[in-house]
């Protein structure tokens, strides 16, 4: 196998003939064209939302304009609902076709069932009158399925409208040629006095298969209801302050970065940015599932769509448009309701020779009703049927329902899930590797003490440490940033800054070498901080982080800053060990702080001063074991460990190398959030195999009935009608189930 350079397509070579793959491996085709199934290798630029379309059967499908998938022939929807976006096309058109033929449909079934009651309407004319109504459903209502039909076998690619298309064609082509020419049938066709026909067998599989479609195309319609409301939460306008003192209301898409803007009470903050002045509580329940509201002062940051409480306060615009959490949460959203979970290949493999199955069923249904038991009547019914209630929409549909609906049910829970396999993997996981700073713990460390040696003061400790942690953004370093500037304290600027991931930084400040950070750092450098142990032992086992400033390779002292553990933390903590989960923390703190901290919440399992490649490291190791390794972390740190775990759990209130390294964020940091994500994962699943099983029994039972197994024992038969009429609730009872996800309680969010 190898990589088509101009598609980026795996493509082999086998017998002659040459295979594509799509990127998410999830059917092999026999294509010249390669293009008809696969989006660009190079994306296009960005486009509106709204502008590109998808297959939610088939995602790997991205088209420009509306259309109908190659794949599996469904109607392509839009990659991004709009709030401003009308009725489906597709369902204004089927519901006018239906309600238009539906009447034409009923009069030829009341006549093929009822005209023998009719004497004076000879059997020859009632072919004829037939022939006249259903002519109309087939050629007109059922136009886009034999377009879909048509499609399908071009693309060689069999799929419900193949049998669909195919099981019509038939039931209304030999009616066609019976009434018109009965005399080229042989007498065992002809029955009292004409040879039978079905013309109302095909205007009411259209009439059924139009409504099938209706009740699916509403059903999938309420699956982009949890982007729609997300959509709806950001507000229109801005209230934006002028230069000149005044105030103006602008439309959201004029504000740019750095204006500052007017939120008053009650009203929503309009994009992502820092408090300048004032003071307020914001709701940000319907972002992060938070109920209490948060209290924001100058220099606090506030999301966009939350909503301001009683306070007046300006903000500083730092992030607008599809850079908002907002923009970033709809996007995940929208990726994974179109990702294929893994259980979905399954289907698709299934689904591609089951098709073919149907079709040599079918075929073996009418030669052995019409050769074996002599009644060619039974055989033409008997195939169509089984063409008919053989649709493998409801296998398609199984998971990738599931899927959107989850999607959205954990976004409402502020759980974010990038993909379906991580929604699928989430449930296996029996241990998590968690970081602390900003993971279990709030993440905003205060400044404690200052340990300085005999040769330096405290004062000049803390202005050389807060002068080199100046342009940091790790937390620790902005804690002693915030106490020197409390002081007072000038600082200076840092040259040959160098950021030592999980260990410290170092740098140069007015001439002098410093290295601020862990034991492994001053290890690293060679210096001797036996003088300050002591001391960083007592701070360390009180649960302090410490770390040590050293100036020109020597120890000058220590600073030790507090983060308190977060209040929803031991809860969390307890419930998934009592849920049977592992619980490891790893961390670039020390040793003993780790310890004390994890004495607190019952952690026994502890590794402390770790580089982020040891957490990756340990992660590995955890993995060979045999574990199903989940990682949640906050930091730039924690990205190789959050890529190398079965599912990396990012926080939301940290680094956006993080997020984007990982699997699920939790928007509001809260550890809970992994049980409520975990719960959705098993009913998510759940859901899926529901859906499976349903689709398998109906199919492995429906086909044997369809083809009369039942009749040949004295049972009954299963009529074109029927099976149609199956069909289309066995797709719609699979949507009925996945929209069931929609009220699923999640722990401590409902």
């Amino acid at each position: 196998m190898r990589v088509d350079p101009a598609t980026s397509v795996h493509r082999a070579e086998h017998a002659g003939r040459t295979y594509h793959f799509c990127r998410e491996g999830c059917r092999a085709k026999f294509v010249a064209d390669p293009a008809r199934y696969l989006a660009p290798a190079t994306p296009a630029p960005p486009a509106p939302p709204g502008t590109q379309y998808t297959c939610p059967m088939d995602p790997e499908i991205v088209r420009d304009a509306p259309g109908t998938c190659p794949i599996c022939g469904m109607a392509l929807e839009p990659m991004m609902p709009s709030l401003d976006e009308g009725e489906n096309p597709e369902l204004t058109d089927f519901r006018r076709r239906f309600w238009i033929t539906l009447p034409l449909s009923a009069a030829t079934m009341l006549l093929a069932m009822g005209g023998h009651y009719l004497p004076w309407l000879s059997p020859a004319a009632r072919g004829w009158l037939e022939l006249a109504l259903s002519t109309p459903v087939v050629l007109w209502a059922a136009w886009p399925f034999f377009q879909r039909w048509a499609q399908s076998i071009a693309n060689r690619s069999p799929n419900m409208w193949t049998l669909i298309g195919t099981g019509v064609a038939a039931a209304y082509g030999y009616s066609v040629v019976a009434t018109v020419a009965p005399q080229l049938f042989p007498p065992s066709f002809h029955e009292h006095g004409r040879v039978g026909v079905y013309f109302e067998a095909a205007a009411v599989i259209v009439s059924l298969t139009l409504l099938g479609q209706l009740l699916e195309l509403k059903a999938r319609a309420r699956t982009g209801s949890a982007i729609k409301a997300l959509l709806g939460l950001a507000p229109k306008t801005a209230r934006r302050l002028r230069d000149d003192g005044g105030e103006e209301d602008v439309e959201l898409a004029q504000v740019q970065v750095g204006d500052r803007l007017r939120v008053r009470p009650g009203e929503q903050v309009p994009v992502d940015g820092e408090v300048l002045e004032g003071r307020s509580h914001l709701d940000e329940s319907m972002l992060t599932g938070e109920p209490v509201p948060v209290a924001k002062q100058p220099g606090d940051a506030v999301i966009g769509a939350t909503l301001n409480g009683a306070g007046s306060l300006i903000i500083r615009a730092d992030k607008v448009g599809g850079e908002t959490v907002l923009a970033q949460i709809i996007q995940l959203v929208a990726q994974a309701q179109r990702s294929r979970a893994p259980m979905q290949r399954l289907a698709d493999r299934v689904s591609f020779w089951f098709v073919l199955g149907v079709l040599a069923a079918s075929l073996l249904t009418l030669l052995g009703w019409g050769l074996l038991g002599s009644s060619w009547t039974y055989a033409v019914l008997n195939a169509v049927s089984v063409l008919i209630i053989a649709c493998p929409c409801a296998l398609g549909l199984a998971t990738p329902m599931s899927i959107m609906v989850a999607s959205g049910r954990a976004a409402q829970g502020g759980v974010l899930f990038r993909d379906a396999e991580a929604i699928e993997t989430l449930r296996r996981i029996d241990t998590l590797i968690v970081d602390k700073t900003g993971t279990l713990t709030e993440g905003r460390p205060a400044f404690r003490e200052i340990q300085a040696a005999s040769a330096f003061p405290p004062d000049q400790v803390l202005r050389l440490a807060a002068s080199l942690d100046a342009g940091s953004e790790h937390p620790l370093a902005q804690a002693i940033v915030a106490e020197a500037r409390a002081r007072g304290v000038a600082l200076a600027r840092a040259e040959d800054f160098e950021s030592a991931t999980g260990v410290g930084v170092r740098g140069r400040v007015e001439g002098h070498a410093l290295a601020l950070g862990n034991t492994a750092l001053m290890d690293e450098e060679g210096i001797d901080v036996a003088a300050l142990r002591q001391a960083a032992d007592a701070l360390r086992g009180d649960g302090a982080s410490v770390m040590f400033l050293a100036v020109d390779g020597k120890a000058a002292g220590l600073i030790a800053v507090d983060d308190p553990i977060k209040a929803s933390t031991p809860h969390a903590i307890d419930a998934l060990r009592r849920a049977g989960v592992r619980i490891v923390m790893a961390t670039g703190d020390g040793e003993r702080t780790a310890r004390a901290v994890a004495a607190r919440l019952g952690i026994d399992e502890v590794h402390g001063e770790v580089r982020p490649a040891d957490k990756a490291a340990l992660v590995s190791r955890l993995q060979q074991e045999g574990r199903r390794v989940a990682m949640a972390g906050d930091g730039i740190n924690d990205a190789p460990a959050l890529a190398a775990a079965d599912v990396g759990i990012a926080m939301g209130t940290g680094t956006d190398v993080a997020m984007s390294s990982a699997q699920v964020t939790l928007v509001k940091g809260d550890l809970r959030g992994i049980l409520r994500a975990r719960a959705l994962s098993q009913a998510t699943v759940r859901n899926m195999r529901q859906n499976l099983a349903f689709a398998f029994l109906y199919n492995a039972l429906g086909v044997p009935v369809a083809a009369g197994l039942l009749y040949a024992f004295g049972g009954p038969l299963l009529s074109p009608m029927l099976a149609a009429l199956a069909m289309s609730l066995s797709s719609t009872s699979v949507i009925a189930n996945a929209l069931r996800l929609r009220r699923a309680r999640l722990p401590l969010s409902d």
